[in-house]
């Protein structure tokens, strides 16, 4: 018996699958670091895969 395996994900169109950045803030706090905040892409939500839809899979064949 083969073991099941999962469908293959989509990379997210929007953001090409590099779903998060980090962006700085400019300057440092008082212990050095880089002040930073986290983007995630609002399409996918920082996973950088979509589902298949069934119906567009239908639609194409």
């Amino acid at each position: 018996m083969t073991p099941r395996t999962r469908p293959p994900s989509c990379i997210c169109p929007n953001c090409n699958g590099f779903a998060s950045a980090a962006i700085t803030l400019g300057g440092r706090d008082r212990h050095g670091h880089l002040r930073t905040i986290t983007a995630n892409c609002p399409a996918c939500h920082g996973t950088g895969t979509t589902r298949r839809s069934t119906a567009r899979e239908g639609a194409r064949a």
